[in-house]
C-alpha cells in the first residue's frame, strides 16, 4: 500500500512510493569486475520542500549472503513536475556525479530514467552514461541500472528487490534474501516485463 504522508509537497506525490527505508539484494555484473550477489540498502526521504532525498549504500556478499566489503554508495535529489517529468542528481563514491532526466509511466509507478550529463573526478573510472529502471511491484521495489563506458556499450550491470522496513534488517534477514536470489534475472528488466 502506498502512503503519502500530510506534509509531503504537492509536486511530490507521484513519488510518494519511494518513500521510507527499503533493504534487499541484487546481482553486479558488469565487464571487467567480479560478478557478484550483493545487498542493499536505500532511503528516501523528503522536508516538505519540492525534492526527495536518496541515498543508497550497496555491499558485495559471499555465497553465505555474508556481508564482505563496500559495493557502491551514491545519494541524490528526486524530483518532479506537472508533466510527469523526473529530474534527479547523484553524486557517487567512486568520484562521479550524474543529472537523470526521465518519466513515469502512465497509470503505474514506474519511473524510466537516462543520464543527460556526467561528470567524473580523475580518481574516477571510466563511464559515459546509464539507464536505470525503477518500479513499485507487489509492495516492493525494483530497479535495474545500465551502464557504459568507452569501451562496453549500454548494457544492465545491477538490478535488485528491495523490501520497504521500519528498522534496519539483521544481518539474518539479508543473509535470507541473498539465498533467494535464485529467481533474480541477471539483467533485471525482466522485473518490469
Amino acid at each position: 500500500m502506498i502512503e503519502i504522508p500530510s506534509d509531503l509537497h504537492k509536486d511530490l506525490v507521484p513519488l510518494a512510493f519511494l518513500l521510507g527505508d527499503w533493504a534487499g539484494a541484487g546481482v553486479f555484473d558488469f565487464p571487467g569486475a567480479e560478478k557478484c550477489n550483493f545487498g542493499q540498502e536505500v532511503s528516501f526521504t523528503h522536508d516538505g520542500r519540492d525534492f526527495l532525498e536518496y541515498h543508497s549504500h550497496t555491499w558485495v556478499l559471499d555465497a553465505e549472503g555474508h556481508k564482505v566489503r563496500p559495493l557502491e554508495s551514491e545519494s541524490g535529489y528526486w524530483r518532479v513536475d506537472q508533466g510527469r517529468k523526473v529530474e534527479t542528481v547523484m553524486v557517487r563514491d567512486d568520484g562521479v556525479v550524474e543529472v537523470w532526466y526521465g518519466e513515469l509511466a502512465e497509470k503505474k509507478p514506474q519511473i524510466d530514467l537516462a543520464t543527460d550529463a556526467v561528470a567524473r573526478t580523475a580518481a574516477a573510472g571510466p563511464y559515459s552514461g546509464g539507464k536505470r529502471l525503477y518500479g513499485y511491484v507487489n509492495g516492493d521495489l525494483m530497479w535495474v541500472g545500465e551502464k557504459q563506458t568507452p569501451e562496453v556499450p549500454l548494457r544492465p550491470y545491477m538490478s535488485a528487490q528491495l523490501k520497504k522496513v521500519a528498522a534496519a534488517p539483521s544481518a539474518e534477514e539479508v543473509e535470507s534474501w541473498a539465498r533467494d536470489l535464485g529467481d533474480l534475472p541477471d539483467d533485471g528488466i525482466t522485473f518490469f516485463k
